[in-house]
């Protein structure tokens, strides 16, 4: 039996570690010891706890209860206690996803203390170094044993760099396993869609009706620590509300309301107001944001994982971004990249509304991924 360490801290990442943990509990618990660690980047509870109780993900062995900093004093603290928990549990391998702070964290302590790197969700790239997360991801994939990428537009990537499959006998930090096994989040979409439908009664609880709604989320400090983007992005979406008479709903990060409500009333639209067309509602659960997903008629978000729920729901997306690490859904014209620019956003969001697309081909896998990196988990030599 193998003995994983699997490091997540922010919500994206417990969604991915959601769907492994289900397949380790129900096929795989006679070979995988599974140990979780929580760095507490996302430490509230809305963000954080939730998650945990409502995806069935095993309660964390250790939580390390980091909080918000700065990405020096964040990561560092991070790799301090991520450390200490290696040394002391002595895994076989750790598991990182995506590309957060704990992921470069746990990628840092352990490939340091000679232990394997199993990056989970290896190879996207947004091509923006300015972006924290790209900086996280690149670093990562380069110090990892095993990757994992969900496209293969994510292995041509890795293999641009230098990072390729190895045909040796085993698995090594010189000599990398690449494996193309699709997408984790979408496997989840699959499970929860369901018990999504009978459970989350939000719609229901907003007078909400399948597609008579946008879908917004707005999280980067690309977006949000830039007053000029954030008011432009608000704009946008108080000016397309009132225009087609349909109301956009914004669930707001923590982070962001705080900002919203710092500003100055006079500098942004009227969205604080609860009886305008922009409704700003507390950060929702996973089951309670796919259905938000499924009944809306277009999603905006400056998210890398909802960019791609969108897809699994077939929907179109609005980016909020200048580039994105899932080009795939602006190459297949089910996405735009708009950036933070007023009138840009407002053209997207009107064409999709008007001709929404009508082929969502099967980019991320056949939601059979968790499944998959378990089985090369389980049979591959690494070490």
């Amino acid at each position: 039996m193998i003995k994983l360490l699997t490091i997540v801290g922010a919500r994206p990442q417990f969604i991915k570690a959601a769907a492994l943990s289900r397949v380790i509990r129900e096929e795989f618990s006679h070979a995988v010891n599974e140990v979780i660690l929580h760095t507490g980047q996302h430490y509230d509870a809305s963000m954080s706890e939730i998650f945990f109780q409502e995806m069935g993900i095993p309660k964390p062995a250790y939580n390390l209860d980091i909080g918000s900093d700065s990405h020096g004093v964040q990561t560092g603290r991070m790799i301090q206690g991520i450390e200490e928990v290696i040394l002391k549990e002595q895994p076989h391998g750790v598991i990182v996803y995506g590309d957060t702070n704990s992921t470069l964290a746990g990628a840092l302590a352990a490939s340091k203390l000679h232990f394997p790197v199993i990056h989970i969700e290896a190879g996207l790239r947004s091509f923006n170094k300015q972006m924290p997360e790209e900086i996280n991801r690149i670093a990562c994939d380069h110090v990892s044993t095993l990757l994992f990428s969900p496209t293969a537009t994510g292995v041509e990537n890795l293999a641009r760099e230098g990072i390729v499959h190895s045909s040796a006998g085993t698995h090594t930090f010189d000599q990398q396993g690449v494996y193309h096994c699709g997408d984790l989040m979408y496997d989840n979409t699959l499970f929860f869609e369901k018990l999504s439908a009978a459970k989350s009664t939000l719609r229901r609880d907003l007078g909400l009706s399948s597609k008579d709604y946008l879908l917004a989320t707005i999280h980067r400090p690309s977006n949000t620590d830039v007053e000029e983007n954030l008011r432009q992005i608000l704009e946008a979406l108080y000016a397309i509300a009132t225009e087609k008479q349909i109301p956009v709903i914004l669930p707001l990060h923590p982070r962001t309301a705080r900002i919203i409500n710092e500003m100055e009333p006079g500098r942004i639209p009227p969205v604080t107001d609860p009886s305008g067309p922009v409704r700003l509602i507390p950060a929702v659960s996973f089951l309670d944001m796919i259905s938000l997903e499924a009944g809306a008629s277009v999603i905006l978000t400056d998210s890398g994982g909802v960019q791609k729920e969108a897809w699994f729901m077939k929907k179109p997306v609005v980016v909020l971004r200048q580039e994105t690490e899932w080009v795939e859904i602006i190459e297949a014209g089910n996405g735009r990249l708009v950036g933070s620019d007023r009138e840009l956003i407002l053209e997207a969001t009107r064409h999709f509304l008007e001709s929404p697309p009508v082929s969502f081909p099967p980019i991320f896998g056949g939601g059979h991924a968790a499944r998959e990196i378990l089985n090369v988990l389980t049979t591959v030599r690494w070490e």
